[in-house]
């Protein structure tokens, strides 16, 4: 098992709290994602998504839960996501929109987010964050 360790990003939300920023590669291009252990699944944003996938699955269901509230999702599958030197293949996702989020985050002065890391790729590459150090370190085999 080969350990990855990635560079993370702490952004203060205006005595709001944090968030821990990851840069990701995505669509061949670098952008930030908010790591969110308490969402149940990783998603991208919906313009992201439909800028760069013509194939897309709309559903009124809303399975993916995060700290971001949204309507109506859009089921995908992103070919490639790279994490440091984690590749991740042929990601079956949901797109949310996450304007309000950029939003915000331009406001705030933060960069903007192309999506959100959840429990579903944490568990599985085994993620440890280490705040003091700010790096996430995965587990591949």
């Amino acid at each position: 098992m080969r350990t990855i360790t990635v560079p993370l990003t702490l952004i203060n939300l205006h005595d709001d709290g944090f968030h821990l920023l990851v840069e990701i590669v995505v669509f061949g291009k670098k952008c930030f994602a908010v790591l969110d252990t308490g969402a149940s699944r990783s998603v991208f944003d919906v313009a992201l998504i439909k800028n760069n996938i013509s194939e897309l699955a709309y559903t009124e269901e809303t399975q993916a839960t995060t700290l971001f509230a949204t309507s109506s999702t859009i089921q995908a599958t992103i070919p490639k996501i790279k994490m440091g030197r984690l590749i991740i293949p042929d990601y079956e996702t949901v797109a949310l929109d996450l304007e309000s989020v950029n939003q915000a985050y331009d406001q705030m002065g933060h960069p903007m987010i192309a999506g959100i890391i959840g429990s579903d790729v944490l568990l599985k590459y085994q993620a440890v964050i280490n705040y003091k150090k700010l790096k996430l370190f995965l587990y591949s085999e």
